[in-house]
């Protein structure tokens, strides 16, 4: 089987008995992974948990990965030449490689070029792209600096610059790196180069460096430059990364230009992959292309780019999909309407001030005898106020289009009130559900104690939060705006960090039990400050909204300011 010792007969002549019992387990992981090579990368998704650090050092993140592969296409390009050659002259442990063997359909139809300095690394990509599929004949696994490519030119190239620390890394070596791989590639041949961001993106200081990024740039295989986001690389998180796409002998719309994209802030997900390589493969088979924008970047012209010599390789500005969206378009009628409902939440603001003129509060202090204190569980008891529970609503059950509002500890702990809702056929199928009543005050203890006056009603408040609704025609009434400021403000209700509850219930809670001219007073006091912060609210919410549209429209430079 290995006759050369290319893949793993030196591993078998050195096993001593203890492989035996290796032998049978290596049996049940195939079994359970189906095939040899499933079970191969299962191994090597679980190197860092196997403690082999040494292998987990380069690796990227699977979005990463998966990314790199749809910028390759190797479908596409398999679709039209049967047979490819896909060629990484910086291995490691082969990530890149098998990504792309596991991205066709049929493993037979690529044969591999790679390259390793470290004999053990080389011998591990051999196995592992033989039992991901590729023919013996068609993988070529070189242990050394250089890949000489002996089997074929390669079609595709997707390698990863070794990692330089930022204490002695060489950006011009990380140049030159790039440059060697652009020499490998024949016309038409594609080339994605993983490096540092600070050698492919960022603006250069040192003319050598300058230089000859701006060679390669001239030279017109460069097809696109992309800044990408942080985190790429788990085990090197302040590593920041960057991608150049080449290509020998583009289409003739694209010479002469360079697709700067920049997704920098963006979490590579599924939908950020699909529109960045929708991006560049329209850019790599039509050049300028009147129908498609970049949604990620601009394109400029290398002249430009050559102006600027050794500036930073970003996108100029934000993406012309974005400053012609809808959204965009419509910011100065958006912010007029904004300056309308300003206007209007003045007006309601100076006619309530009109009608109701507030006199100083007079407030003294307190001589005499104190009011006498009570409890929850006093006012229960004495049937002034009742508990009720809340309901314990499914999770899939409220959403945001509803028809009751829901009520619950994101709400109370200052959520907005209506985005969470449940619809009215849904709340039939529960049983005794009940809804708030005008004047409800709804409280919960999880994750700490805070509490809200519902002075609306026709609400559904979830579990863990509760109720305790005032008995209007008891002896003496209690003002449910009043109680719940009372509550708020009672002694000894927190939690301690490190406690699971707090150091008391509500029904413990004590609270002043005010005569019937103080209730009234108070209650008369708070209702005024309710409505006039209210009124500010308005406003203030209004003027956020105004400035969070303008700045954005200065920012894109999509608005400008006229002299009043």
């Amino acid at each position: 089987m290995d006759p050369e010792d290319e893949f793993v007969l030196r591993e078998l002549r050195a096993a001593d008995s203890s492989a035996v019992v290796l032998a049978y387990l290596t049996e049940d992981l195939i079994e359970a992974a189906y095939t040899v090579g499933g079970a191969y990368e299962r191994l090597l998704e679980l190197r860092g948990r196997l403690g082999l650090t040494e292998l987990t050092t380069e690796a990227l993140t699977p979005d990463l990965r998966e990314l790199l592969v749809q910028l390759v296409d190797p479908r596409s390009v398999v679709e039209r030449r049967e047979q490819i050659t896909v060629a990484d002259p910086h291995a490691r442990t082969g990530d890149l490689l098998a990504a792309v063997v596991h991205a066709v359909d049929d493993p037979a139809t690529i044969c591999a070029l790679a390259a390793e300095p470290d004999e053990r690394l080389a011998r591990l990509v051999r196995r592992r792209l033989l039992l991901a599929g590729v023919e013996d004949v068609d993988l070529d696994v070189q242990v050394g600096l250089d890949l000489e490519e002996r089997l074929a030119d390669p079609d595709l190239i997707i390698t990863q610059l070794p990692y330089q620390a930022a204490e002695t890394r060489s950006k011009f070596t990380a140049l030159a790196g790039i440059e060697r791989v652009a020499d490998l590639l024949g016309p038409g041949r594609t080339a994605l180069v993983l490096g540092p961001a600070d050698a492919l993106v960022d603006e250069l200081s040192d003319i050598k460096e300058a230089q000859l990024r701006s060679a390669l740039l001239r030279s017109g295989v460069v097809e696109a430059v992309i800044d990408l986001p942080g985190g790429v690389t788990p085990y090197r998180p302040g590593y920041r990364c960057a991608l150049w796409v080449l290509t020998r002998d583009p289409v003739q719309a694209a010479h002469g230009y360079v697709l700067l994209a920049d997704v920098s802030a963006e979490p590579p997900n599924e939908q950020v992959r699909a529109r960045l390589a929708e991006d560049v493969l329209i850019w790599r088979a039509e050049g300028h292309r009147s129908g498609h924008d970049p949604r990620y970047g601009h394109v400029v012209s290398v002249a430009s780019l050559d102006e600027k010599f050794g500036g930073p390789l970003t996108p100029p500005g934000p993406p012309a999909s974005q400053t012609l969206s809808r959204t965009v378009t419509e910011r100065p009628a958006l912010i007029a309407e904004a300056e309308g409902r300003l206007e209007r939440a003045g007006e309601q603001a100076r006619q309530y001030a009109d009608e109701h003129v507030r006199s100083r509060v007079n407030v003294v202090r307190r001589t005499g005898r104190r009011p006498a204190t009570t409890t929850v569980r006093t006012l229960v008891a004495e049937r002034r106020i009742t508990k009720v529970s809340g309901h314990r609503l499914a999770p899939e059950h409220v959403v945001p289009d509803g028809h009751h509002t829901v009520l619950g500890p994101e709400e109370i702990g200052g959520g907005p009130v209506g985005a969470r809702r449940i619809d009215r056929a849904v709340l039939a199928t529960y049983r005794n559900a009940a809804f708030t009543e005008p004047g409800d005050i709804v409280y919960t203890t999880s994750p700490r104690f805070g509490l809200m006056v519902d002075h609306e009603g026709l609400s559904i408040v979830a579990f863990p939060a509760r109720i305790l609704r005032v008995v209007p025609d008891s002896e003496c009434p209690l003002a449910p705006r009043v109680l719940a400021a009372l509550l708020g403000a009672a002694r000894n209700t927190g939690r301690s960090p490190g406690a699971v509850r707090a150091a008391r219930s509500i029904e413990d809670f004590v609270v002043p039990d005010l005569d019937p001219t103080d209730m009234r007073r108070a209650d008369v006091f708070l209702a005024d400050i309710e409505r006039r912060q209210e009124l500010l609210h308005t406003q203030d919410d209004t003027l956020t909204e105004i400035r969070r549209l303008t700045v954005a429209g200065l920012a894109d430079s999509t608005l400008t300011i006229d002299d009043p």
